[in-house]
C-alpha cells in the first residue's frame, strides 16, 4: 500500500514539475513577444495558458484521489495540501503571462527593448517559479526561502520601471503615454508573478515545517 502511495506522490511531483515548466514557457514566450513585438509568440502564450489550466485540473484530481483513497496524515498530508495550493498560484501565473500577451496583441507593438529592467524582471520572476517548484520536489527549505528573499529584488525592479516610465511620460509631455502605461501594466503583471512564486515557496515551507505565512490573494 505504501509503495503504491509513494508512486502516486512521485507522479504528483512530475506533474507539478511539468506545470512549472509550462509557466516558465508562458513567461518566456511573453517576454520574447514583448521584446521583439512577435505576435506569433504572443499567441503561443494563450495556448500555454490553456495547457496550464488543464494541468491544474489533472493535479487537483490526483490530489483529491490521494486524499480520499489513502487518507494521508502528518507530512504526507501537508505535501498534498501544499500541492493543491501551489497549483492555484501557478494557474494565476499562466493568467498573468496571458495578460501580458494580450497587451502585446492589442497594441501590436512594443518598446520593451528600451526598458531592460522589464526583461530582468521577467528573467527573475521565471527563475523564482522554477526554484519554488524545485524546492517542493526536492524538499529544499533553503531554496524555498531564497525564493521568498528574491521577491524583494523583483519589487525593486518594478519600482525602477515605474519611475522610469513616469519620467518618460513627463519628459515627452504625454506623447507615447499609452505605450508607457502598457509597459507599467506588463511590469505589474511580472511583479504579481513573482508574488505567486513567493506564495508557492511559502507552501513549500509549510509542507516541510508545518508553518505557513499569509499568502497573496
Amino acid at each position: 500500500m505504501r509503495n503504491r502511495f509513494d508512486q502516486q506522490l512521485e507522479l504528483l511531483n512530475k506533474q507539478l514539475i511539468h506545470m512549472g515548466e509550462l509557466c516558465e514557457e508562458a513567461i518566456g514566450k511573453a517576454t520574447t513577444a514583448l521584446k521583439e513585438g512577435n505576435m506569433e509568440q504572443a499567441e503561443k502564450v494563450r495556448i500555454a495558458d490553456e495547457e496550464i489550466d488543464q494541468a491544474e485540473i489533472d493535479i487537483e484530481r490526483l490530489c483529491l484521489r490521494l486524499l480520499l483513497q489513502q487518507q494521508p496524515v502528518a507530512r504526507d498530508l501537508r505535501q498534498i495540501s501544499a500541492a493543491l495550493k501551489m497549483i492555484t498560484d501557478m494557474e494565476r501565473i499562466g493568467d498573468q503571462a496571458s495578460d501580458i500577451a494580450e497587451i502585446i496583441i492589442t497594441e501590436d507593438k512594443s518598446e520593451a527593448q528600451d526598458i531592460p529592467m522589464i526583461i530582468k524582471m521577467s528573467e527573475a520572476a521565471s527563475k523564482m517559479v522554477r526554484d519554488s517548484v524545485n524546492a517542493y520536489v526536492e524538499k529544499d527549505l533553503d531554496l524555498a526561502r531564497k525564493v521568498m528573499e528574491n521577491d524583494d529584488v523583483v519589487d525593486e525592479l518594478f519600482e525602477e520601471v515605474k519611475t522610469t516610465l513616469i519620467n518618460f511620460i513627463a519628459e515627452n509631455k504625454g506623447l507615447q503615454g499609452v505605450e508607457a502605461i502598457d509597459l507599467i501594466m506588463v511590469a505589474k503583471y511580472l511583479e504579481r508573478i513573482a508574488d505567486h512564486a513567493t506564495n508557492i515557496a511559502e507552501w513549500v515551507e509549510f509542507s516541510i515545517t508545518g508553518i505557513h505565512k499569509s499568502s497573496v490573494v
